[in-house]
């Protein structure tokens, strides 16, 4: 992580070979993020080429190189949040569902259902922290709110969750009693 602020410094100072540097580095990590919002590849795909060319215009505007990253998440959340009131929907990959190690395909579904049913907030502040393993810190540094407050969030987004999971559930045993 160090020596990917000295690669932002550069960046910042107009090395195009280092903004390509830290684009490599960050690329998967944008795409993720895109994925768990779009439905398909290419509507990801598209959301990596429009923030890297954002970023690209925006970078001498980072305060702090060492949250390079947090910056870099927080300017395609907003993209992707930006596209999603556009057309109207909420949409999370099944694939990172997968990826947290659920293997029970009614499980997912629920988890799936869930995760769009919450407000944008909470799926945000559960994205960062479950799928981008950002600390609390940088969460905060993201959402530009203090760690207290992204404490909070957190709390009630998993509430909101398993209160929706169990709801979820128990309506599944409500059907197989009566069938």
């Amino acid at each position: 992580m160090e020596e990917d602020g000295g690669l932002v410094k550069k960046a910042i100072k107009g090395s195009d070979e280092a903004f390509i540097k830290l684009m490599r580095i960050y690329k998967i990590d944008l795409y993720k993020t895109a994925l768990s919002y779009f439905k398909n590849e290419n509507e990801a795909l598209e959301a990596v080429q429009e923030v890297t060319f954002r970023v690209y215009k925006k970078i001498h505007t980072i305060r702090k190189p060492s949250y390079f990253k947090t910056w870099l998440i927080r300017v395609m959340i907003n993209y992707c949040n930006d596209q999603l009131r556009r057309n109207k929907r909420i949409i999370f990959d099944n694939e990172k569902i997968q990826e947290q190690g659920v293997t029970d395909n009614h499980t997912r579904i629920e988890l799936k259902d869930a995760m769009q049913s919450l407000d944008e907030q909470s799926h945000e502040i559960l994205m960062l922290k479950y799928f981008h393993d950002l600390k609390i810190k940088d969460i905060a540094a993201a959402m530009e709110c203090p760690e207290g407050t992204v404490k909070t969030w957190l709390n009630k987004a998993l509430k909101s969750l398993r209160e929706l999971l169990d709801e979820k559930e128990g309506n599944l045993h409500v059907r197989k009693r009566r069938g």
